[in-house]
């Protein structure tokens, strides 16, 4: 069960959590970033202990982490870039 639910590398368990909840919208630049340092911090103790469960939790919230990190900044950059050329047309 340890392999299926890494309960002993919750730092991987959290990013991957964290990674699948930044999907939501305006909650993604923060749980994006979140699952990824977490992520990054859950692949390096599997580094270090090689029996440690949790490498594809890690990957998967580093995934999904930096994907819907840079969205979500994407998108804020638009929006202030669109909200400053209406500005400036008017």
């Amino acid at each position: 069960m340890d392999r299926i639910i890494p309960t002993k590398n919750p730092k991987a368990l959290f990013a991957y959590y964290c990674g699948v909840f930044s999907i939501i919208p305006c909650i993604g630049l923060i749980l994006g970033a979140v699952a990824l340092v977490l992520g990054i911090l859950g692949l390096k103790e599997c580094k270090r202990d090689a029996n440690l469960p949790g490498k594809g939790h890690a990957i998967t919230g580093i995934v999904l982490g930096s994907i819907t990190f840079l969205a979500n900044a994407a998108v804020i950059v638009l929006i202030v870039i669109g909200s400053m050329a209406s500005r400036s047309s008017t």
